[in-house]
């Protein structure tokens, strides 16, 4: 089977970026498009306001979509460098789940691409991981790409 959408999941962190550079590398060599995937939650109006009082004119840049944007504009950076051609951004409001879920379902995606951070924590074992959820509820294939050690 041939991947014609891949969509990955980043949050800008070092792990995130591993699991780019693999979706990058499957989707240059089936041809495939690359959705950089990116949620976002709201800042608590508290938040916000502590936010501005330190930061003055350059609140901006922790305020609403803001850092997801910055965080895709990284994973490009990496995506492209991993060979990838045809790259979608996509910062969405919403729960890391819940958004991934509905991107692939709205780009149509063949194959969702998440790491495995989470998935060896105690939290992620009783609460449930994005990995582990993704698996549960992605209208696709899934692949989970080995970013951290796992205590190896």
């Amino acid at each position: 089977m041939a991947y014609r959408t891949v969509l990955v999941g980043t949050d800008g962190s070092a792990s995130s970026f591993r699991a780019v550079s693999a979706a990058a590398a499957l989707a240059s060599a089936t041809g495939a498009t690359l959705v950089l995937a990116c949620a976002y939650l709201p800042m608590r109006e508290s938040e916000r306001a502590a936010a501005a009082d330190l930061l003055g004119r350059l609140a901006y840049k922790v305020s609403g979509a803001t850092p997801a944007e910055d965080a895709l504009r990284a994973a490009r950076g990496h995506a492209v460098a991993a060979g990838a051609g045809d790259v979608v951004l996509a910062a969405e409001q919403g729960e890391a789940v819940d958004v991934l879920v509905s991107l692939a379902g709205r780009h149509r995606a063949d194959l969702l691409v998440v790491g495995n951070r989470g998935l060896n924590t105690l939290a992620g074992r009783l609460l449930g991981s994005v990995p582990s959820e993704v698996t549960h509820r992605a209208p696709c294939d899934v692949l989970i790409v080995r970013t951290t050690d796992g205590g190896r």
